[in-house]
C-alpha cells in the first residue's frame, strides 16, 4: 500500500557543510539537462518482490499477500503492485513511464480496487491532469506518484550512498490520483530488520507527518539487493498500521 499525497519542492538531499548542494532533479518537467550539478541516479535492478502484508485495523489482526513487479529497460520502466484484501478485495497501483539520468519521470498513475482512478503526467503541459475531476496540479521538477516516489529513493540512494546520512531530508512532489503535495522522507540509519527469511541491514527511511493527526510511513531499502524497497510501514494517526515484509529474496 502507498500512502496519500502533500506540498511542492524539489528533490534534495542535503550533503556535508563543505560541499555545494546536491539537487536530485532536472530544472524542468521532462528535462535531463539543463541542472548542473546532480545526483546521478542509478535504478534498482528488475525485480519480482512478494511481501507478507500484515494489518491491524481497528485492533484487529489481518495477514495479506503482496506482489510488486519493478521493470526497465534504461529507457522505460513499469511498477504494478498488487494486494489481495479480504475486506476490499484486491488493490492494485500502476505506474508507467521513463527513466531518465535524474530518475523516473511517471506519465500515468492508476489506482483501483472496485473502481479504477487515474494521474496523466503531462510532461509537454507542465501538468498533472486528474481522471476524477480535481483541478490539475502543476507538474513540478522530479515529480513522482505514490509508487514511484519509493524506487525513485531507491535509485537515488543506490548511485550515491554516502550523500544519505542519518538526520538528513529528502523532499519529493509526490502525486496521488486527486491531487499532489510533497513528501519529505528523513533518514534514520541503517538497521538490521528481521524479515520471513531472516534478517538484513536495511537504511530506514521515514516520511514525517504533514499535519496533527497526519500519516507516517517508514521505508527500509536494502543495499545487498540493489536499495529495493524490502520494507514498507504505514501507521495511522489512530495506531492501524499496514507492514509489508518481503518474502523473497
Amino acid at each position: 500500500p502507498a500512502p496519500e499525497p502533500y506540498e511542492d519542492a524539489e528533490v534534495s538531499a542535503p550533503p556535508p557543510p563543505s560541499e555545494p548542494d546536491v539537487v536530485a532533479a532536472s530544472t524542468a518537467a521532462g528535462s535531463d539537462t539543463k541542472t548542473p550539478s546532480v545526483t546521478p541516479f542509478a535504478p534498482p535492478p528488475s525485480a519480482q518482490l512478494d511481501y507478507e502484508v500484515h494489518v491491524e485495523y481497528r485492533g484487529i489482526p489481518q495477514s495479506f499477500k503482496g506482489t510488486l513487479a519493478w521493470q526497465h529497460d534504461g529507457e522505460r520502466y513499469r511498477l504494478h503492485m498488487a494486494i489481495g484484501m479480504a475486506f476490499l478485495g484486491t488493490r492494485v497501483q500502476l505506474s508507467e513511464g521513463r527513466l531518465g539520468a535524474h530518475g523516473l519521470h511517471p506519465l500515468r498513475f492508476s489506482e483501483k480496487t472496485r473502481s479504477e482512478r487515474a494521474a496523466h503526467f503531462d510532461e509537454a503541459g507542465g501538468r498533472i491532469r486528474y481522471s476524477a475531476n480535481s483541478p490539475d496540479a502543476p507538474l513540478l521538477p522530479g515529480h513522482q506518484d505514490r509508487l514511484s516516489v519509493f524506487f525513485q529513493l531507491a535509485g537515488l540512494v543506490h548511485a550515491r550512498p554516502e550523500r544519505f546520512a542519518t538526520g538528513q531530508s529528502i523532499h519529493i512532489p509526490t502525486s496521488g490520483v486527486r491531487d499532489s503535495e510533497t513528501w519529505t522522507f528523513e533518514v534514520k540509519g541503517m538497521e538490521t530488520i528481521a524479515l520471513p527469511q531472516g534478517e538484513m541491514a536495511a537504511l530506514h527511511l521515514r516520511r514525517l507527518p504533514r499535519k496533527e493527526f497526519d500519516t507516517t510511513v517508514d521505508l527500509w531499502l536494502a543495499p545487498d539487493m540493489g536499495h529495493l524497497p524490502v520494507r514498507m510501514r504505514i501507521t495511522q494517526a489512530n495506531g492501524d498500521v499496514a507492514d509489508q515484509r518481503l518474502i523473497t529474496p
